[in-house]
């Protein structure tokens, strides 16, 4: 059996098996695709797939499914990543562009991905560990109440209200900020405290009280950690694929719903030189996931944060693939500006 038409026999096989969800069979493939063989020839071909464990039989007199080390060597066989249609692409762009804030960003990333693909899509929150500090806000909500805001490089917008120990004037409160923001804009907020310690012992005595609390509100939105969340959309659509279960989708949900093996997962994954990265069935470490697939790819400043769709291992691959990286490029530029 020649290689290139053993691949392409397999390829038939994947794309027949994800639109119909029925075995495949020789006579179909003959019908449906221009392979330019008999029959006879192409149950041969099967065979060999078969023996080499790429596709198996449900049940005896069937045709045949893609097994998991099928999947595999048709993910692997994807020369390249179709782009999506420019009606895909600016409905992408518009939504994204409308978000409010970093929360916005994430939810709508996470609905656009499952409505693309028709799977649930994760999305973890941009890592903090190479923030800086993009920005600083004081506003006076009254003499001795002010709004802190502290705006990281990720996109990232903390803050909040406090009460400062003494009536501060309009003007007294910008020549803090700016005093902060010159002390603090491009900070990592893994260092912040170092560098707010430097910042207070300038800070002139009548304004000292007021600053040091000021300084102390900033430390503690700097702190807040949400390197280890992330967001998902689309369970429901789990709910429609039981048939892809056989067992039940009830480990996949409990491996959605425990976040901390789903980032596990996704900090795990490698892309590869398509710029996305393919876990199927099996080759996911955590048993609950053993008949679905995740892909995701890397995206914000130093692309260590992960996008991607969790769904059944009858997928179509060139979609999602292509959806999950354009989604990350927009997700990227997003926050870039």
């Amino acid at each position: 059996m020649s290689e290139p038409r053993r691949l392409e026999v397999l390829r038939a096989i994947v794309e027949d098996y994800v639109h119909s969800r029925e075995p495949v069979g020789s006579k179909a493939l003959v019908e449906r695709h221009h392979l330019g063989v008999s029959s006879a020839t192409i149950r041969n071909d099967m065979a060999a797939l078969e023996e080499e464990g790429l596709i198996t039989a449900p049940h005896t007199s069937a045709g045949r499914i893609p097994t998991d080390k099928g999947y595999r060597l048709f993910v692997d066989r994807i020369s390249d990543v179709k782009p999506l249609s420019a009606p895909e692409r600016r409905a992408i762009q518009s939504l994204l562009e409308e978000a409010d804030d970093l929360d916005d960003v994430m939810d709508r990333t996470v609905r656009l991905l499952s409505q693309l693909t028709n799977q649930v899509a994760v999305v973890q929150y941009p890592h903090l560990g190479n923030a800086k500090v993009r920005h600083i806000e004081f506003v006076l909500l009254a003499p001795a109440q002010v709004l802190v805001v502290l705006i990281s490089t990720t996109g990232r917008v903390e803050q909040r209200v406090i009460t400062v120990p003494q009536p501060v004037t309009e003007p007294d409160l910008m020549d803090l900020r700016q005093h902060f923001l010159a002390a603090l804009a491009g900070t990592p907020l893994s260092s912040i405290t170092s560098q707010l310690a430097n910042a207070l012992a300038t800070v002139p005595a009548e304004r000292r009280r007021v600053g040091n609390s000021l300084g102390h509100c900033l430390e503690q939105l700097a702190g807040i950690n949400r390197e280890d969340r992330m967001v998902m959309a689309g369970t429901a659509n789990l709910a429609r694929s039981t048939v892809d279960f056989p067992l039940t989708i009830g480990p996949v949900l409990e491996a959605l719903e425990e976040q901390v093996v789903m980032l596990r997962l996704l900090s795990e994954m490698e892309q590869d030189a398509r710029g996305v990265a393919v876990r199927i069935g099996r080759e996911n470490p955590h048993g609950g996931l053993s008949e679905a697939s995740v892909v995701a790819t890397g995206y914000g400043p130093d692309a260590t944060a992960k996008v991607g769709i969790l769904g059944p291992t009858r997928m179509d691959y060139p979609t999602t693939m292509a959806a999950v990286r354009a989604v990350a490029r927009y997700l990227s530029r997003i926050l870039n500006n």
